[in-house]
């Protein structure tokens, strides 16, 4: 794999080749690969900051970063997917420490929501995460909502 080049951007400053690049893996992996018809584009994007992995052949991982009040009243990531191509390299886990460090650095001092699927509870709770409530259906998929302090 070519050298990853990561950033982490405001919609505003996204081309619109990148916009497109975002959409296309988050339908790939959502909608394609976990067969959940959803609507992706759902109002958040735009107030959103977007951190990506990329190299010559697009983008390789991807999380979405919330601030408070939008999806939680913490700050908040989620959208995290790491492209098929890219699997078993480890970088998922880079993508989230990178997401929680956005999220210090927009929000500092504040802590982390997320809305996880139920299954990534111990994926999660290896960055520190634990599980607050009881798990719940979303786009019929069992999720659980986890906090970082």
């Amino acid at each position: 794999m070519s050298e990853l080049i990561w950033d982490c951007q405001a919609f505003a400053s996204l081309s619109g080749a990148q916009v497109y690049e975002i959409l296309r893996l988050r339908s790939e992996v959502f909608v394609v690969e976990q067969q959940c018809i959803f609507q992706d584009p759902d109002g958040a994007d735009d107030r959103a900051w977007h951190l990506g992995a990329w190299q010559a052949g697009g983008l390789m991982a991807y999380a979405r970063l919330l601030g408070p009040g939008i999806k939680a009243a913490r700050p908040s990531f989620g959208r995290v997917i790491t492209a098929p191509a890219a699997r078993g390299q480890g970088l998922g886990h880079e993508l989230v420490r990178r997401a929680l460090s956005e999220c210090e650095r927009h929000w500092p001092g504040q802590g982390v929501t997320i809305f996880a699927q139920a299954h990534l509870q111990n994926y999660y709770g290896a960055h520190g995460f634990v599980p607050v409530g009881a798990p719940f259906m979303e786009d019929d998929i069992l999720h659980m909502e986890m906090v970082k302090a």
